[in-house]
């Protein structure tokens, strides 16, 4: 098999440029794990990089195609191909209790649910870098007071340290999307503890962000409990102005109003 054609419905526009695959195989600091599971990996453009640095390599792939390909043209892989679905794969099957890193051309049709995944298991995931549809890159590492600023943002940025690292052209990839792309970077906050209940954290950040043009008083309605909790300027803002740190004490508040 020479090539693999691209399918549409898995959302596939595979990289051509073997600069911009070093590049972003250059993203990864290699600290705190010594293994890296590379998602969708297609015809192998940034693997092949990944297996020249001093870790190993995994990577998870459900196109029965790109798994014959790489079986074919990568042997260093075999035994480390993982023809499955990264959003419902156990990853002690095959990580058992170690730290790894992830890395990818993530697929724009699930990248969001990739980073939802992520945050699920960050206990094990000390590092995360790859590539994004420009705006959800952005929107991952964007700051309060953007008007790209939301549910991601806080989520993911409680947990990591987010750094958007560089623009890439449609043109380097096959077939071409139809928007740039960005690549970033996650870097988890070490010995961080999330002081609330994370259900709850989850649940009003996305309270807030799901009528982002109202004020958090009106948009958080549901979750006052008391006139002296109601009376609080911070209810006074919208969504965008609260930093995560805002956010987190903002859930502390409501918690203990509760209470």
């Amino acid at each position: 098999m020479d090539k693999v054609k691209a399918k549409k419905h898995l959302g596939q526009h595979f990289l051509k440029d073997e600069g911009i695959a070093r590049d972003i195989a250059d993203t990864l600091t290699l600290e705190g794990y010594s293994k890296v599971l590379e998602i969708g990996p297609g015809m192998g453009v940034l693997t092949k990089y990944l297996l020249d640095k001093p870790i190993q390599t995994y990577v998870i792939e459900i196109d029965t195609e790109s798994v014959e390909y790489l079986n074919a043209h990568y042997p260093k892989l075999h035994g480390h191909i993982i023809s499955k679905d990264f959003l419902r794969y156990n990853v002690t099957e095959d990580f058992g209790t170690e730290p790894f890193a992830i890395i990818g051309n993530f697929p724009y049709n699930i990248s969001t649910q990739i980073v939802f995944r992520t945050l699920e298991l960050r206990e094990r995931i000390p590092e995360f870098a790859g590539m994004f549809q420009k705006e959800v890159a952005e929107r991952i590492c964007e700051k309060k007071g953007s008007k790209t600023y939301g549910i991601l943002s806080v989520l993911v940025q409680a947990f990591y340290d987010a750094e958007y690292l560089f623009t890439v052209s449609e043109d380097v990839f096959n077939p071409p999307p139809k928007v740039k792309s960005g690549v970033l970077r996650l870097r988890r906050k070490e010995n961080f503890h999330l002081p609330v209940d994370e259900k709850m954290f989850f649940s009003v950040v996305k309270a807030a962000f799901n009528q982002r043009r109202k004020t958090m008083r009106n948009s958080l309605k549901s979750y006052i409990t008391s006139d002296s909790l109601k009376q609080d300027s911070i209810f006074d803002l919208r969504p965008e102005q609260l930093s995560v740190e805002q956010f987190i004490t903002l859930t502390q508040k409501i918690a203990a109003d509760g209470v």
